[in-house]
């Protein structure tokens, strides 16, 4: 087996601001796996939460994995041995995804076939980061006319407080007037409990479906306190990155959101998945900033999940990888054996 990394710069068209930070530019890693000549390709997008903070130490990181002699390993074998060299989840993520894809192409079968699971079918939505009321009138007809696209995830809370997330919630309510849209709420750990219980209460009179991480990751107990009386359903982002994190508040939470860079690919991501339906809870898919290889690999396992976020790639300006599109608002893999995307330039650096 020969693996080979390829850094590419992904641009955005909009900066996206969340209650943590402002996300820009960005270097991922694409990880080309290839053996008796089939190509399997993933892709890593590098975070300081997720455990490798630049493409240097994800190419690093699973180098030292491929050293280890994986070449006629199964890929719970090798998942095992990244967990025993404690590979940061969002390096090993790249490896998984190109060898779930040679494995699918390797049976000629589209990786959702190769799975049991169908095609996705639930519309994604499209993400509005934190700005000002007048910066989110003037991006709404950016982000809608002309697409197919149904759901809008409105990042909330703000550095300036509620008053803020509340001005902003309320121009997008007059600005999405003239399409047929729903709302969710994303605070990403913004609110602390008091406002997070606020703003629920607030946000079930004014036309959103949920609200994701309304506390900050490191906070899951206090979810019981937002939990018991709820006018809205929560749904947990941050604090969900490994299955077994589900088992410390299931009976807290309404559903979960994977990411395949937090949980180290498609194998955690399906015991994530496994996992969450176990307990009776929904189940949502999002992505961190990934081109359009890592989204058709998660909208190959979307088929059964409840809520689809899988958007990054349509903010790329523009995408060096060819795979997933919207069509009739759902993020649809290309129809090919594998998970259907591949690195359109690989001569990067």
């Amino acid at each position: 087996m020969k693996v080979s990394f390829h850094k590419a710069l992904l641009q955005k068209r909009f900066p996206l601001a969340i209650s943590r930070g402002v996300h820009g530019d960005s270097y991922n890693v694409f990880v080309r796996v290839e053996k008796e000549g089939i190509i399997g390709w993933g892709e890593s997008a590098p975070g300081r939460n997720e455990g490798a903070q630049n493409p240097e130490q994800v190419i690093s990181e699973l180098q030292r994995l491929v050293e280890t002699n994986i070449n006629d390993k199964s890929i719970s074998e090798i998942e095992y041995i990244s967990r025993e060299l404690k590979t940061s989840p969002c390096s090993y993520a790249g490896l998984d995804i190109a060898l779930w894809d040679w494995k699918a192409k390797k049976a000629n079968m589209p990786l959702h076939d190769l799975l049991g699971l169908p095609l996705p079918k639930s519309k994604t939505s499209v993400t509005l980061g934190i700005m000002s009321p007048e910066s989110a009138k003037d991006r709404i007809p950016l982000l809608f006319d002309g697409s197919s696209a149904k759901y809008l995830k409105v990042k909330l809370g703000s550095p300036e407080g509620i008053d803020a997330d509340k001005n902003m919630y309320n121009q997008v309510l007059e600005s999405i007037k003239p399409y047929n849209i729903s709302l969710r709420v994303d605070a990403n750990g913004g609110w602390d409990t008091e406002k997070a219980k606020h703003m629920i209460e607030w946000l079930s009179k004014r036309e959103c479906d949920y609200v994701e991480q309304p506390l900050a990751e490191g906070k899951e107990k206090d979810l019981k306190t937002l939990y018991e009386n709820r006018l809205l359903p929560i749904f947990v982002d941050e604090s969900c990155r490994f299955s077994q994190n589900i088992i410390e508040y299931s009976e807290w939470v309404d559903g979960v959101n994977l990411k395949l860079m937090k949980s180290g690919g498609i194998t955690e991501g399906l015991r994530v998945l496994s996992t969450a339906k176990a307990y009776g809870l929904e189940t949502m898919i999002g992505c961190m900033s990934e081109s359009s290889i890592s989204i058709s690999a998660a909208a190959s396992i979307s088929g059964h999940i409840d809520h689809i976020d899988l958007d990054s790639h349509y903010n790329l300006k523009p995408d060096p990888a060819s795979g997933a599109k919207m069509i009739n608002g759902v993020t649809m893999p290309r129809i090919a054996p594998g998970h259907g995307a591949f690195l359109t330039n690989e001569n990067q650096t």
